[in-house]
């Protein structure tokens, strides 16, 4: 069984001392999101975690933790989002500076193998244009150099709430552009800049191929990865949870939606920015559930529910 922790917020910077307990207890409990009174109880016992895939902005507070982690058997890898936004578009999210830094210092403790960079969701418009994303890749890519050698991309897909939430931007002076084209001409460049700085790079669950500008279809869940870094076999088939594009092997994942406190313009998986610092103020990191019966719930239209992921429970 993989752990994901977690498409549906970050765990590593926000909750790490409750999955340590939770580690330690070896279980979990995780509320369907549509669903409250289906709770599925999840083993964190070493024999049954193949894997723990973590996904994160900012993993600095649970680096104190691999240690015990190590010793306790698990295998894991991080799956790092480092961009530079706006503060506009990412009004909380750590800075470059601090980024590049933690990024550079867990790739020392465990490997570069063990760490892929994410450059996603890309977003066109008036101020984040093909220019500016060609040139943060680049920036990023060459301060990365040797501390990864994967990289995985994506383009928001901008679902009806995310529009809503990035049209109240125009105030501001944001605008969305087109991005059909967009997404061409940058992928050529993106794929050059990874080759020059030795990382691989892949798509993430797109529903057009790049193949020809130089970017593979990848899978951030990669069952061909996985055997080649920890050499280990898993019987596992696509996950069915995730969208028709994604490639994923299935993982069993105990985060919750609402959550997550990056107040990030254009995320999929927090409905209400005032709802998540709620949350994470009444947040328990003793309770067997990362929140609350009834606090990480949210309305979902059909349209979003495969956004990053679908029900699991």
């Amino acid at each position: 069984m993989i752990i994901s922790a977690s498409r549906r917020t970050d765990i590593p910077a926000f909750y790490s001392k409750w999955l340590m307990n939770r580690i330690r207890a070896g279980f979990c409990t995780v509320p369907n999101p549509f669903n409250p009174a289906q709770i599925s109880n999840i083993s964190l016992a070493p024999e049954h975690v193949d894997l723990i895939v973590f996904w994160t902005r900012n993993p600095g507070p649970i680096i104190p933790y691999l240690k015990e982690l190590d010793q306790r058997g698990y295998r894991y890898y991080f799956l790092y989002t480092l961009m530079n936004n706006p503060k506009l578009l990412d009004p909380k999210s750590p800075s470059v500076k601090h980024s590049l830094n933690i990024f550079k210092k867990l790739s020392g403790l465990i490997g570069p193998e063990k760490i892929i960079w994410r450059y996603d969701p890309v977003i066109f418009s008036n101020i984040t244009e093909i220019n500016f994303h060609a040139k943060a890749f680049e920036n990023i890519a060459e301060s990365l150099c040797s501390y990864t050698f994967r990289c995985v991309i994506s383009f928001v897909e901008i679902y009806r709430k995310i529009k809503s939430r990035l049209d109240r931007l125009s105030d501001k002076g944001f605008i969305l552009t087109e991005c059909d084209e967009s997404i061409s001409k940058l992928s050529v460049i993106l794929a050059q800049i990874a080759d020059k700085n030795n990382m691989e790079i892949q798509s993430c669950a797109l529903k057009k191929n790049l193949g020809k500008f130089g970017i593979l279809p990848g899978k951030c869940i990669d069952y061909d990865y996985i055997s080649k870094i920890f050499g280990i076999k898993l019987e596992l088939k696509k996950d069915p949870f995730q969208r028709k594009e994604c490639g994923c092997i299935a993982s069993k994942d105990i985060g919750m939606y609402n959550s997550c406190l990056y107040e990030c313009q254009y995320c999929y998986a927090t409905g209400s920015f005032e709802k998540a610092g709620i949350n994470y103020r009444n947040h328990d990191s003793s309770s067997s559930s990362l929140l609350q019966q009834g606090a990480g719930f949210r309305d979902q239209g059909k349209e979003e529910q495969g956004s990053r992921g679908k029900v699991q429970g």
